[in-house]
């Protein structure tokens, strides 16, 4: 579990973030949504300590964060896999080469130890015979599950997320979405993700904060996002007609007015619904 409490964060008189609270919660999705501009990326850096907050309180399960030594930091840092947007792999390096490197980097462990490990996060993110294949030779979605595989590959407690989809087509998106989902479940990690993808939003919110010009304007999960009241939060997350009725859809699925299983076909012949 991550805790924050009122964070604040100003760029000379700018305010970015403006007494923003929330819990991330263990084994879950916890996500970050919002406009660009609107202070994730800069609240996601304050949680890795890549920006130091003006004031307010970072805790990781318990401890303070925001007390801790620049030694203490490097420990709990060994905790946190990161997936980069874009992924981040180094082209100069095979797939085994990028994911070994955080060991390389971490442990003492032996060559043998550290190919096993690397074998079995591989397999896990459902890639075979990429070992020496390198990022260029890979398409977008086989980079992201390497980006994870690299990111998992240390065992970590706390996973970072930003744009995980960026780039990719919606079932690619869909399928690194349910990826990291079971993974988060399996190892019972905190997962934070920065997302415009409002796919994800509506598949893996499990615990969701929505940023607005810098403060926490709403929070919920996916369920609750259809019968928000937040206009700010509906005109951004329903911006088109289109989405405006899958709203309704919902809603009335949520209600029992209409059957989640309803035979579309019927429907537009106008025949009664079983």
């Amino acid at each position: 579990m991550i805790e924050f409490k009122n964070i604040k964060k100003r760029f000379d008189d700018k305010v970015v973030l403006d007494d923003v609270s929330h819990v991330m919660e263990t084994g879950k999705c916890n996500l970050i949504i919002g406009t660009s501009g609107s202070g994730k990326t800069v609240l996601q850096k304050c949680l890795v300590g890549l920006f130091e907050p003006n004031e307010g309180e970072i805790i990781y399960d318990g401890v303070s964060f925001t007390d801790m030594t620049v030694e203490e930091r490097k420990e709990l840092r060994q905790q946190i896999g990161m997936l980069f947007q874009g992924s981040a792999l180094f082209d100069s390096m095979t797939v085994e080469q990028n994911i070994m490197f955080p060991l390389d980097m971490f442990t003492s462990k032996s060559f043998a130890e550290k190919l096993k490990r690397v074998n079995e996060v591989l397999d896990r993110v459902n890639l075979k015979d990429v070992n020496k294949k390198y990022p260029a030779e890979l398409s977008g979605g086989m980079k992201k599950r390497v980006g994870i595989a690299r990111a998992v590959v240390l065992n970590p407690k706390y996973l970072f997320c930003d744009e995980p989809n960026s780039g990719l087509d919606p079932q690619t998106s869909m399928v690194i979405d349910k990826l990291i989902l079971d993974i988060t479940r399996e190892f019972n990690m905190t997962t934070v993700i920065n997302t415009h993808d409002m796919n994800s939003v509506m598949e893996i919110g499990e615990n969701i904060l929505y940023m607005y010009q810098g403060k926490n304007e709403w929070t919920g999960n996916k369920n609750d996002i259809i019968f928000s009241k937040s206009e700010r939060l509906n005109n951004f997350i329903f911006a088109s007609e289109f989405l405006q009725d899958a709203k309704d859809m919902r809603m009335l699925e949520a209600k029992g007015k209409i059957s989640d299983d309803r035979n579309m076909e019927k429907l537009l012949k106008g025949d009664k619904l079983d």
